[in-house]
């Protein structure tokens, strides 16, 4: 039986501009979400993304596991337990530096609110316990992302990880994006996030021991955007490699909402000022 308490807490609330409605589903047993996004290196796992699932499939393994607590959690949200036992006090203080102080963030966050997808921290944003491999996710089934306090240990990271998971909600408030059953979609948006959140920059490719020179930045996008589906479908590599193929171009090409490709913190920050003064000059039209 589902607690109304447990029920209020996990409805949805983003408004998606596209559909025009809100949709409140809540999740159970025989709505999980599906998990996109995987690294090879068990610490780079630092975004998934979750589509709804339909009753037929969930015997299939997704990876829904890598996140106990989308099943519900043992400690009351909120509680004196969760913020003296858990790592829940230090994310939350992370997640409130990086929406407010991060250019990446900022500018995700003014777009999003643009198109009619307000968010509010407390709602949107949800620091859990996840398993030891993964860093945050994206759920669409609740419109939520979720940021792995057991693994985030340094602001850099949160910053990214909030970021990557910011542009698939994004992609999830502007588009019709068909998480569960259209690779391309999913394959489109996960390019998309390795391309504009840092994930593929120099110092992170540096630290994996990944170096290159000619084009070692769409390398790095394709490779990621290749493992992510290949961790949560059983489909061949061939397969995963022609689906990444065929939207590459022009998915690495959008630069919603910057406009370019942030390589820096300092490239961020133009691009927020360009975004911001876009508003300003449409605002005097």
């Amino acid at each position: 039986m589902v607690n109304p308490e447990k029920t209020l807490d996990i409805l949805l609330l983003f408004e998606l501009l596209c559909n025009s409605h809100i949709v409140d589903h809540v999740i159970c047993r025989n709505c999980r979400p599906l998990l996109l996004a995987r690294e090879s290196q068990p610490r780079g796992l630092d975004e998934l993304t979750f589509v709804t699932m339909d009753q037929t499939k969930e015997n299939e393994d997704y990876g829904y596991d890598l996140f106990p607590e989308r099943k519900g959690s043992r400690l009351k949200k909120g509680s004196v337990a969760e913020r003296l036992f858990t790592f829940n006090h230090k994310c939350q203080a992370m997640l409130h530096f990086a929406v407010n102080s991060s250019p990446y963030a900022k500018l995700l966050l003014s777009a999003m609110n643009s198109s009619g997808c307000k968010t509010f921290k407390d709602r949107h944003f949800s620091c859990e316990d996840c398993d030891g491999t993964v860093s945050g996710g994206f759920d669409s089934v609740s419109s939520q992302i979720v940021l792995c306090q057991n693994n985030i240990h340094q602001q850099s990271h949160m910053n990214r990880v909030v970021t990557h998971e910011l542009i698939h909600a994004f992609d999830h408030c502007r588009a019709h994006v068909d998480w569960f059953s259209n690779l391309k979609h999913l394959a489109c948006s996960e390019i998309r996030a390795a391309n504009l959140s840092g994930d593929c920059s120099f110092s992170n490719e540096v630290s994996r021991l990944n170096l290159g020179l000619k084009q070692h930045h769409q390398e790095c996008v394709r490779a990621r955007a290749l493992l992510s589906i290949l961790a949560v479908r059983k489909i061949s590599q061939e397969y995963a490699e022609k689906i990444v193929d065929e939207v590459f171009e022009p998915c690495f090409n959008d630069h919603a909402p910057f406009g370019r490709i942030p390589h820096s913190k300092k490239d961020a920050k133009f691009a927020n000022r360009d975004y911001d003064n876009r508003q300003r000059y449409y605002a005097n039209l």
